[in-house]
């Protein structure tokens, strides 16, 4: 441990020396219960199963709204995602219904 100048106590990290031990967690990416974490996950395209990249910028992710008999919002939803592939060839509406279809939230059209 050191002191600062405020008499204060700073611990320093054995794998990160350089580094106080509240900044060698965020180096490593480790959350409160000492699981190493990704600070980046992709997504992956709900109706063709491709990953998304960062990078693209057409694809959508869109939350749709369960609702009750009498067409209430029942405060849960299911989440889509559309990478910008299936967007450009214009199967969005088709795949949105499909995966709709699919997980109980539509009947067949």
């Amino acid at each position: 441990a050191i002191t600062a100048g405020g008499g204060t106590s700073v611990s320093w990290s054995t794998a990160c020396d350089h580094l106080p031990v509240a900044f060698a967690n965020l180096a490593k990416m480790i959350n409160e219960e000492g699981e190493t974490v990704d600070l980046y996950v992709p997504r992956k395209c709900s109706a063709t199963n491709r990953l998304i990249p960062a990078k693209d910028h057409a694809s959508v992710q869109l939350n749709i709204g369960h609702v009750d008999q009498n067409g209430n919002y029942t405060g849960e939803f299911t989440t889509f995602a559309l990478c910008g592939f299936v967007r450009e060839m214009g199967e969005s509406d088709a795949a949105i219904n499909r995966l709709a279809v699919k997980a109980g939230l539509s009947k067949g059209l």
